[in-house]
């Protein structure tokens, strides 16, 4: 029998629950604040692609994985999810049509089992390689069997066609509303299923096969089999994605599985940050921002997001959330406050710089992409017009004096960072007591 005195108790993590749960919260009231088609619309791809980018950073971040054909467990998870809501609308199968994200994780389970017994024979730049070589393989093969891939008009289904959730009259995912809870129930079991995963055992030692496979391979695991089942892993949350992606679209073609898709992920995770559970998640965002919401106002979004990504990898490669901690832990010490004006300075010559450098573009792609049609444009509301060299001397103007500006606002905000990091070290040098 345990004596009294060897029975432990582990504290309530108070602020876990107050994370988990605003998250729950924001699930909840992002639909009722922005309740416009478009960004409930644009609401479900934001939680799709957290589920996407969380599951690509269990390969890349938990294990070192570097990927170049994630795109392939998501896409036929969501081929294998549309063929089953095609199969609910004919009556050919009961299925609820709230657990078709289980059809398309099954099977990213299931081609995580083949593909990952292949790929994960090697690490580094072979096993980047192989992926890339799988997705084109499956790209290729989406297109010369159209029988189950559909061709080039893809597959379509009916999320309506099956009985209503829980037997209740008008619950049939038919209103956007209820599309978005169905995806944000999903994304939020999701989230907590990855998340707890990083705590196993397994996903400790998934750490330990990134950083130092040799060291696992001498403690007595097998690095091959780890990477392995973080594959199959892996496949099973990306099928969930492209499951709930095809009750979302009600359709999946074969750009489901294209390299581009792989190449969103990756960028996705990388703007996140792939050292950190909730990086992905900020990307995810941010990718979908560009891709979804940008890309309705401009052309040009490409454009802006490689922009965006090279500078983010120049000055912070840690990714979004990098940034994100580094100015809490300056927070931590009480020094945030001398941030405040430094901030405010850079930020504000920095969206001016911005603006200068996105009108230049703006007037660029209106002049050679709308050859034929009015000169004239709206920048923010203002009137520009291509054809008068005004509009080109204004910009460029812009551009110039807000560049000096930035410039001068971030060599100060630079400066005082610096004096606070210095700070910050010396403290922890001369109280390394507190610091424990």
């Amino acid at each position: 029998m345990t004596a009294l005195g060897e029975l432990r108790f582990k504290p309530l993590n108070f602020g876990r629950w107050v994370i988990w749960g605003s998250t729950a919260l924001v699930f909840v009231v992002a639909p009722q604040v922005f309740d416009s088609g478009f960004a409930r619309a644009l609401l479900s791809q934001m939680a799709i692609m957290i589920v996407f980018a969380l599951s690509y950073n269990m390969l890349l971040g938990q294990t070192g994985l570097l990927s170049f054909g994630h795109a392939v467990y998501s896409g036929l998870g969501a081929y294998f999810a549309i063929h089953a809501l095609a199969l609910i609308g004919r009556g050919s199968l009961v299925f609820p049509v709230s657990a078709l994200p289980l059809v398309g994780g099954a099977a990213g389970l299931a081609f995580g089992v083949v593909f990952g017994w292949l790929t994960t024979k090697r690490a580094g730049t072979t096993f980047a390689m192989i992926s890339l070589g799988i997705g084109e393989m499956v790209f290729a093969a989406s297109l010369m069997f159209p029988g189950f891939f559909g061709g080039e008009a893809g597959i379509s289904g009916n999320r309506t066609a099956g009985p209503p959730l829980l037997g209740i009259d008008g619950l049939s995912f038919g209103a956007d509303i209820q599309v978005y809870y169905l995806i944000a129930a999903w994304t939020f079991v999701c989230m907590i299923a990855m998340y707890a995963l990083t705590h196993t055992p397994l996903g400790r030692i998934a750490n330990a096969v990134r950083d130092n496979p040799e060291r696992a391979e001498f403690i007595g695991y097998d690095a091959r089999r780890v990477r392995w089942i973080m594959m199959m892993l892996a496949g099973f949350f990306a099928g969930v994605s492209g499951g709930l992606s095809a009750i979302n679209l009600e359709s999946v073609g074969s750009g489901a599985v294209h390299a581009a898709v792989s190449g969103g992920v990756l960028l996705a995770a990388f703007i996140g940050g792939v050292l950190f559970f909730f990086g992905p998640i900020l990307g995810a965002i941010v990718f979908v921002f560009f891709a979804f919401a940008l890309s309705e106002y401009t052309p040009a979004w490409h454009l802006y997001l490689g922009v965006f990504f090279v500078l983010l990898v120049m000055f912070a490669p840690g990714g979004l959330s990098s940034l994100l901690l580094l100015n809490l832990r300056v927070a931590k010490f009480g020094k945030f406050g001398r941030l405040r004006d430094p901030y405010v300075g850079v930020l504000g010559t920095g969206g001016l710089l911005a603006a200068g450098v996105a009108l230049l573009i703006e007037m660029t792609y209106h002049l050679t992409l709308g050859i034929g049609t009015d000169s004239r444009l709206r920048f923010f509301g203002f009137p520009f017009d291509t054809a008068r060299g005004e509009s080109w001397v204004f910009a460029g103007a812009l551009l110039a004096a807000s560049g000096v500006a930035f410039e001068y606002m971030r060599r100060r905000f630079k400066r005082e960072w610096d004096a606070i990091a210095v700070e910050i070290e010396d403290w922890r040098r001369d109280n390394p007591e507190q610091e424990q």
